[in-house]
């Protein structure tokens, strides 16, 4: 189903479906796709172009998007609609110094995410070099099931919430060594969940090694995850589990007692 459908069978009369539009619009864009014609963005979301081509003249004349010949990409002024949750939300306002602390001590690039529709969302980090193909910033956003943040997260979901998560995400295969067997991800998640941090090797770019543990809530739920990210030519798994997991685990607990 695309985003147009999933739009349309919404039935609810106080439902704004031009807001819904503008919105899907906005989201067609990624680090793969900074520049995109009307044509593009209908095909990404199944709205109409006429209706695609509405909501970019809309968003141009707030600022929000620019264009080029027949290219549009999104503006600096794009970032203002999530500033206030993330500058707010007491999870980033808590997280950054904890997150500079592990960054500094192991000199390496460390990440605060959360689990918003089926992806991981990046909400804090700190950087030390880039490690990856694609630029990850805070509100970048990941596959869950072929990352140790994501991992830690989805391990902890209920059945019914796991269930439902596997029912509609697409299990692509991003290097050779992705897993992309529900029922082998399922038993991974349970070793997850046992052991109390995910590694994961590879699978979602060649070259990267990341490990995760899960952050609690006051109310002992799994709200968030942490994790390191590196170069697997650099730093080997031992490594990670020997040094990079403690100073993870002692991040966690520390996020976990400044939380409310």
């Amino acid at each position: 189903m695309t985003i147009a459908e999933e739009i349309d069978a919404l039935t609810d009369p106080s439902f704004m479906t031009s807001l819904a539009r503008g919105l899907a619009v906005i989201r067609a864009f990624s680090d793969q796709r900074r520049s995109l014609t009307i044509a593009q963005i209908s095909h990404r979301t199944g709205i109409p172009r006429a209706a695609v081509r509405r909501c970019l003249h809309t968003l141009r004349q707030l600022g929000y998007v620019d264009s080029e010949a027949n290219n549009f990409s999104l503006k600096p002024k794009i970032l203002t609609l999530g500033y206030s949750y993330l500058s707010s939300t007491p999870l980033t306002v808590s997280a950054q110094p904890c997150l500079n602390a592990i960054s500094r001590t192991l000199n390496e690039s460390c990440s605060l995410a959360m689990l918003d529709e089926g992806e991981v969302l990046y909400v804090s980090r700190s950087a030390t070099a880039r490690i990856m193909s694609v630029a990850l910033n805070t509100g970048s956003r990941l596959p869950a099931y072929c990352t140790s943040l994501g991992r830690v997260l989805l391990a902890h979901l209920s059945e019914d919430a796991l269930s439902a998560y596997f029912a509609r995400v697409e299990l692509k295969a991003y290097t050779d060594k992705t897993v992309v067997s529900e029922a082998r991800i399922r038993e991974i998640l349970a070793q997850v969940r046992n052991s109390g941090y995910a590694l994961v090797e590879e699978e979602l770019e060649i070259g990267l090694r990341s490990i995760a543990v899960p952050v609690h809530g006051a109310s002992g739920n799994v709200i968030a995850a942490l994790n390191i990210g590196a170069q697997a030519t650099r730093v080997s798994a031992k490594k990670m589990r020997e040094e990079f997991l403690p100073a993870l685990l002692r991040g966690a607990q520390e996020l976990s007692i400044l939380l409310p």
